[in-house]
């Protein structure tokens, strides 16, 4: 009897245990993986200057982190002053160099300055991380005169960053190297979803600018990268309940995954499963979208729309 009142009382724990084991190797299964050594991240990145936005939380917190400790000068751009002190602050602690510049992305004025500072002070950027995003979950009836939204989300999805590549990237050029990294969304990889009009139009945006620019760029020896990732938890996804049951990656996780972009410098990482689906729902996109627009009918009456309330960082 003793036996069996420790099992119930161990139960819920146990539950919750298996739960989070089944939910990591279902991440392990339907991510991408880093594949990258310390050594190898040194090799990389020691002595070089990397630039990281959106570094004051998550995945560029964490990124930027990982490359501190590896030996690089870490630029860190953000919006909100205090959060990027911090991240500089660890930075330090691991042994690596930081300098944080506050800026907002959004902001046209404000851009264009801070990179021509970047350059005078550090020379040319080695390695440009484009991270810095907003998300937004809302639908299209709750977003009528809300047009506002919608240019916020521009604006530091892929007007932000368009700028912030349009003055550093000559630079780049000019000497001859370097590297761009764009982390993406898997959302530009597969059909459009009902309340996510505004977030992936704007990435689809910016996947698109920064596929063309690195193109161009190759020609003056300047390689791309761009990272689809699915599922990171982090600031940006934790209000959306959608996303509760989903496998998805810690931002110390997906750091790795940016790093390996950044070592091996492929053109693209995604998850093993996007090339075929985008095949599938091609094929069957129309199917696919009166299937969509059915669920969002069913589900538009007992679903409270979201903003997922990312801070820009």
């Amino acid at each position: 009897m003793a036996g069996l009142a420790r099992a119930l009382a161990h139960a819920p724990r146990n539950r919750t245990v298996a739960r989070l084991a089944r939910s990591r190797a279902a991440a392990w299964l339907v991510n991408p993986h880093a594949d990258v050594t310390a050594a190898e991240l040194r090799a990389a990145v020691a002595g070089k200057t990397v630039l990281v936005t959106g570094a004051s939380y998550g995945l560029g917190a964490a990124t930027a982190r990982r490359l501190g400790a590896a030996g690089a000068t870490v630029v860190l751009l953000a919006r909100t002053e205090h959060a990027l002190e911090e991240t500089a602050r660890a930075v330090r602690e691991a042994g690596g160099f930081a300098h944080p510049y506050p800026v907002d992305l959004s902001d046209p004025a404000a851009v264009e300055p801070v990179a021509a500072d970047i350059i005078d002070r550090h020379g040319p950027v080695d390695v440009l991380v484009n991270n810095a995003g907003k998300s937004i979950r809302r639908s299209i009836a709750d977003s009528t005169g809300r047009f506002g939204d919608f240019e916020r989300t521009i604006g530091v999805n892929y007007l932000g960053p368009v700028r912030l590549m349009l003055a550093l990237l000559p630079a780049m050029r000019e000497r001859g190297s370097g590297h761009l990294v764009n982390i993406s969304t898997i959302g530009v990889r597969i059909p459009p979803g009902p309340r996510w009009a505004a977030y992936q139009a704007s990435k689809s945006a910016f996947d698109v600018f920064f596929r063309s620019t690195a193109a161009e760029a190759a020609a003056d020896g300047v390689t791309a990268s761009s990272v689809y990732m699915a599922l990171i938890r982090t600031r940006m996804s934790a209000p959306t309940a959608i996303f509760d049951n989903l496998p998805g990656l810690s931002a110390d996780e997906a750091a790795g995954i940016v790093c390996r972009a950044i070592v091996s410098r492929p053109a693209k990482i995604s998850p093993w499963w996007a090339d075929a689906a985008e095949v599938v729902f091609s094929a069957a996109r129309h199917p696919w979208e009166r299937i969509v627009a059915g669920m969002y009918r069913d589900s538009h009456g007992a679903t409270t729309t979201q903003d997922t309330r990312e801070i820009r960082p």
